[in-house]
């Protein structure tokens, strides 16, 4: 720690990543280094238990704080009203009921709760309204609330390697969404609102339950990437070439399921838009 007081004399140092094994946030980090912006604590998995000097660090607009056995989150937290990134990776934090608070943090766009335990999303999620990327994967959620599906700034959603057995209805009021992550589930149907979201370029449906892919899928003209590795399809409808920006190389299938599609359809997918002859030279 008295290695940490030269910081003091870094003036212009904006970010500071900690490796340890600490039991609280030391005083010498928050009260030499005000000016952070970015603070990456990985502990190790030792406890974390006193986080109150975070409160001084009124300027650091990303956060990190993993392997903590951290069990709820932080209330230092809600004091730090120029946060745009929270990161509570590998964590054992069960429930979320504080993330109500975040509502004040105006500038937090991106929340990472993933590798956690987490059971359930309290509906107040839906008063975090600027939220831009959420990543909830690998934790232990079943359902979805609907109050999840109001913040229409969501552009990447990933609930990922969960026990989700089924995506709302409400899915489709996301009209900003364009990354969704949901392998490693239980889906089983897709629910067809899902594709009144015309913006997603990345769509990751692998390891579930799925036994068919509506033909609505080529409403999503923007779509790059569709994963659907894993599940029990036995076909893949032909409005996939509607996908115009979809290739081969984006699209993870069983190889007896791109085999079986239209040889039309099997050319639109190879079809190298970036050769020289797609270009007419």
């Amino acid at each position: 720690m008295i290695g940490l007081e030269s910081l003091r004399e870094l003036r212009h140092l904006k970010v500071l990543y900690v490796k340890s094994n600490l039991t609280k946030i030391p005083s010498n980090i928050t009260d030499v280094a005000p000016h952070l912006t970015k603070l990456v604590i990985h502990n190790d998995g030792t406890k974390l238990v006193v986080l109150n000097s975070l409160k001084k660090m009124m300027n650091v607009a990303e956060l990190e704080l993993h392997n903590c056995e951290l069990e709820r989150i932080p209330h230092a937290i809600f004091s730090l009203s120029n946060l745009q990134e929270l990161d509570l990776k590998l964590n054992s934090i069960r429930t979320i009921e504080e993330v109500i608070s975040f509502q004040h943090l105006k500038r937090l766009t991106c929340l990472k709760l993933w590798h956690n335990k987490i059971v359930s999303i309290p509906q107040s999620i839906s008063q975090v309204k600027n939220l831009e990327y959420l990543y909830l994967s690998n934790n232990k959620l079943e359902t979805l609330p609907v109050a999840l599906f109001h913040l229409q700034k969501l552009r990447h959603l990933d609930v990922s390697y969960n026990c989700i057995s089924v995506i709302p209805l409400e899915i489709g009021l996301l009209q900003n969404l364009q990354y969704l992550h949901a392998t490693g589930n239980k889906v089983d149907i897709l629910p067809k609102t899902l594709f009144k979201c015309i913006k997603l370029r990345t769509l990751c449906l692998g390891q579930n339950c799925i036994s068919s892919l509506p033909e609505k899928i080529g409403h999503l003209v923007q779509l790059t990437h569709l994963e659907l590795k894993g599940n029990c399809l036995d076909r893949l409808p032909s409005q996939i070439i509607q996908c115009r920006l979809l290739k081969k190389s984006g699209l993870v299938v069983e190889d007896h399921l791109f085999d079986a599609l239209p040889s039309e359809v099997k050319e639109a997918l190879n079809l190298d838009t970036n050769a020289p002859f797609a270009n007419g030279i």
